[in-house]
């Protein structure tokens, strides 16, 4: 009687749990080594639109000019150099509205978006600074920014305030004329279901203006609007439903050492956390300063 042989034991490879890992949220396949890895490959372009990498991805090329690159986005208005295109993809603006609600009814601590805006949520508060609004800026709006508005420190983006704005029945539903404490501005519309709260614009806050004829835009979701911080802007009153936008104050110490926004006067500085009000104590680099036209 032969010796009976030995089980065979199977395996699986390794790539299993390393290749082609398809993440049902997102619709996306990806590899993973390491958080580290899978943040940087994968985070921002999981939830970016596929126009709004194309721009970033030309403007970081060699030879990218404005001309190009305005081929590239919707020019809303030529004069005031307001410009929009499609930012986040549909799945991740729904995921993100999701997150929001569940941390607007948690009972975690929570600080207002801004001094005008009652309701909202900073988004240091939900953790998405890091891994989402950092390289957000870094990596797609810099370079894109530095083509569009190289006159007001676009190459120059080394902070950011970031936040979502909510408007309902019962709560915030309008937001009177005012400019940013910014020196560019993206701002993209998230949902959900609603009718009303176009956006207006006027000019500069440095040019007198009556704003008897301003230039209103409706909101599209998932796509931005991008414009100078010191653009006079509101918003019209909410019609329906929730309006939920987010917000990405876009700051360039190298501009705004000189010269504060909110006072038109030099800075007179004060400590403060994280990346406070895009201020430093260093010496700014050369860079011209945003012009009035």
């Amino acid at each position: 009687m032969g010796t009976a042989a030995a089980p065979r034991r199977f395996c699986r490879c390794a790539c299993f749990c390393s290749e082609n890992l398809y993440v049902a949220r997102y619709g996306l396949h990806v590899r993973f080594r390491s958080e580290q890895q899978l943040r940087q490959d994968y985070e921002p372009e999981a939830t970016l639109a596929p126009e709004f990498l194309a721009a970033a991805e030309y403007s970081a090329s060699s030879g990218a000019d404005l001309k190009g690159l305005l081929q590239r986005l919707e020019t809303v208005s030529e004069e005031k150099r307001i410009y929009r295109l499609p930012v986040f993809t549909a799945p991740f603006c729904q995921a993100l509205l999701e997150e929001l609600e569940h941390f607007e009814q948690s009972d975690m601590p929570k600080g207002r978006p801004n001094t005008m805006n009652n309701y909202g949520v900073l988004l240091h508060e939900l953790g998405l600074d890091e891994p989402l609004v950092t390289p957000l800026r870094e990596r797609f709006l810099q370079p894109l920014m530095a083509l569009l508005y190289p006159d007001c420190g676009g190459g120059w983006l080394d902070s950011h305030r970031a936040f979502v704005v909510k408007y309902a029945p019962g709560q915030d539903r309008e937001l009177g004329c005012h400019y940013d404490n910014a020196e560019l501005t993206l701002n993209v519309s998230l949902g959900k279901a609603f009718t009303g709260g176009a956006l207006y614009f006027g000019d500069l806050f440095q040019v007198p203006s009556t704003l008897a004829k301003p230039l209103e835009v409706e909101h599209v979701v998932g796509q931005g609007l991008l414009h100078r911080g010191g653009q006079l802007h509101g918003a019209r009153p909410l019609g329906t439903g929730e309006r939920w936008n987010l917000v990405v104050w876009l700051r360039a110490s190298a501009v705004r050492n000189r010269l504060c926004p909110m006072c038109c006067r030099k800075p007179d500085l004060v400590d403060d956390e994280g990346f406070g009000d895009g201020f430093t104590r260093e010496e700014p680099a050369t860079v011209d300063v945003c012009t009035l036209t």
